[in-house]
C-alpha cells in the first residue's frame, strides 16, 4: 500500500499557492539555503526564513528558465547539481561542515 499523501495545497491572498513539502536535503544543501536567506535577509532589511529562501530561489530558477532557450538549463540548476557530485562523507562531518558555513566559521 502507498502511504503518501497528496499535499494540501491552497491559495494565498497575494494570488499564488502554496503547499507544504518534505524533502531530504544533504547539508551542503542546507548550508546554501542558509547562505541565501542570509543574503535575502540583508536584501530585504529583515529576518528570512529558509522557507522563504526556499521560495525565492524556485521563483528565480522558474524566470530564468523562461528567459533561456529551449534545451539550456538555468545557471543555479547547474551550480547546485555540483553539491551531489561531492563524494559521502559522514553525516556528522556534513552537519559539522554546513553549520560552520552557516555560522560563517569555515
Amino acid at each position: 500500500m502507498n502511504d503518501r499523501v497528496t499535499p494540501a495545497m491552497h491559495a494565498t491572498p497575494d494570488g499564488e499557492a502554496e503547499i507544504s513539502l518534505v524533502v531530504k536535503l544533504p547539508w551542503e544543501d542546507v548550508a546554501r539555503l542558509g547562505q541565501e536567506a542570509g543574503r535575502l535577509a540583508a536584501q530585504m532589511q529583515r529576518p528570512v526564513t529558509l522557507d522563504e529562501a526556499v521560495s525565492q530561489r524556485l521563483r528565480s530558477v522558474r524566470s530564468a528558465a523562461h528567459a533561456k532557450p529551449a534545451g539550456e538549463q538555468p545557471a543555479a540548476v547547474t551550480s547546485t547539481a555540483s553539491v551531489s557530485s561531492l563524494p559521502p562523507r559522514p553525516p556528522t562531518e556534513q552537519a559539522r561542515q554546513a553549520i560552520e558555513r552557516i555560522n560563517g566559521s569555515a
